[in-house]
């Protein structure tokens, strides 16, 4: 049975191993930077502790930074992907990204877990208090548009944006 886990350091030769399968696809929700050397076990961990720390609403953030909850979809021990759920949108978060952000690695891809994870993160973000919440996907990525789609998500709109073409859902909580 998979979970949602806060981003932890031991799975790190699990996630490292999902990078590999991901290539130079973007891992979307998983919160990666250039910032740390995520091949080191020193690197690892300060990342793993910044994804942590972003859950906290009074800590301050960088200028165009909102507070997310990064969670790692796992199962057996093994890293299968990551969701994150933005505490509030910015203009160019509410114009494409929205509030959530999923990935599952490729290898885990068909299972149902990015409906799954969607599923409880939703719920969440209601016991956080959002009414609502937004969505987007590429227009190009079917699966995703009807995983949203099966989670409730109502199709807005379908615009440019910084993400290039994307599908703009809400769901409410």
């Amino acid at each position: 049975m998979p979970e949602l886990i806060a981003p932890d350091v031991a799975l790190q030769k699990s996630w490292l191993e999902s990078a590999d399968e991901w290539g130079a696809e973007t891992q979307h929700g998983s919160g990666i930077t250039d910032t740390y050397d995520l091949q080191s076990p020193e690197g690892f961990a300060a990342w793993v502790a910044y994804l942590r720390a972003q859950s906290d609403d009074s800590a301050e953030l960088p200028a165009g930074r909102v507070h997310g909850t990064y969670w790692w979809i796992v199962e057996g021990g093994e890293y299968l992907g990551s969701i994150t759920l933005r505490h509030t949108l910015t203009e160019k978060l509410l114009d494409g990204g929205g509030h959530i952000g999923y990935g599952v690695r490729p290898s885990a891809r068909g299972r149902g877990l990015a409906a799954w994870a969607l599923d409880e993160v939703v719920i969440r973000a209601g016991e956080r208090g959002l009414e609502r919440v937004m969505v987007s996907c590429d227009v190009g990525n079917v699966a995703s548009a009807k995983t949203i789609e099966r989670a409730g998500g109502v199709l807005e709109d379908v615009r440019e944006t910084w993400l290039g073409p994307t599908r703009r859902y809400w769901i409410a909580t």
